[in-house]
């Protein structure tokens, strides 16, 4: 990779490590709708005037791309976003970590992976080791409903790429985003709404909306779209194994989130684990693979 290929890569592994801690300082003053509208609405405003020109294809693909949308940012944002009301980012982002596994899991149900071989099954033990680990280390939730939260936001960032896999392979990924965008924008407005507050949240809080938007979405994925074309989508994907680090350190150093030595074992357990996890596997003997492997990077 050339260094501007290295540049985009270390910027999107800090820029996509660093949501977990804004969202967690955003909804100690707002809803999470309030936070999921003005991150979309931000990211619509910016990223729509560079994709109206192929909105066409977007619409003929108008329901992958819909399922896409919930999938990808509706439910995963939403639940996100609450969840961290009662969890630490640390452990948010970590738990994010854990969704390259499920994908893993998921492509072999539906008949996108054959088989999983004896490493990817170390790495499946390992990373399920991982996140026990987290919880005995001290990292522990206001419950387990949270924890389910995020794994369910895991199950979404899975199962998405599946379906831009299977189905919207022929979309380009900027007005794809950007309509995406706006879908979430769109449903989470009357929630939005409803639960708007009564006085003006803080400079913090505003200004933690307005750098989800920016720089978290629409900057985000302007840059991840030249990673992909310049490193190619497996290479931009590797950024899923440094967030989760961006993520621990942030909550950390800046808002005091518990690290004990099982902590620090537990996350490398699931970074370790999630890397076997999601390795291709070796072409066997009777021929190469047949289908489509998605892989995606979670988007935060």
């Amino acid at each position: 990779m050339t260094r501007r290929t290295w540049l985009l890569f270390v910027a999107m592994s800090l820029i996509w490590g660093v949501p977990y801690l804004l969202i967690s300082e955003a909804v100690a003053e707002v809803s999470p709708a309030v936070v999921v509208f003005a991150r979309t609405a931000i990211g619509t405003v910016v990223l729509l005037p560079f994709a109206w020109r192929q909105l066409r294809v977007v619409w003929e693909h108008r329901w992958p791309v819909l399922a896409f949308a919930l999938l990808e940012m509706v439910g995963p944002w939403f639940l996100l976003s609450d969840a961290e009301r009662h969890l630490s980012s640390s452990l948010a982002g970590l738990l994010i970590a854990f969704a390259p596994v499920l994908a893993l899991v998921i492509a072999r149900v539906i008949g996108l992976e054959r088989r999983i071989g004896g490493l990817r099954i170390v790495g499946l033990v390992l990373a399920v080791g991982g996140v026990a680990a987290l919880g005995g280390g001290g990292m522990q939730a206001s419950g387990a409903w949270p924890v389910i939260e995020m794994l369910l936001v895991a199950v979404g960032y899975a199962i998405a790429p599946q379906v831009a896999a299977a189905k919207l392979g022929g979309v380009p990924p900027l007005p794809m985003t950007a309509v995406c965008l706006t879908i979430a924008a769109l449903l989470s407005a009357p929630f939005a709404i409803i639960t708007w507050p009564s006085a003006m949240p803080s400079a913090t809080a505003a200004g933690s909306l307005v750098l989800l938007g920016l720089l978290c979405t629409a900057l985000a994925f302007l840059l991840f779209f030249r990673l992909i074309a310049e490193a190619g989508p497996a290479r931009a994907t590797a950024i899923a194994y440094v967030n989760p680090v961006v993520a621990l350190a942030l909550g950390v150093s800046l808002r005091g989130d518990p690290f004990t030595p099982l902590i620090g074992v537990g996350a490398l357990l699931v970074l370790a684990g999630t890397f076997l996890a999601t390795r291709r596997n070796e072409p066997s003997a009777a021929g190469a693979r047949q289908g489509t492997e998605a892989e995606g990077a979670p988007t935060p």
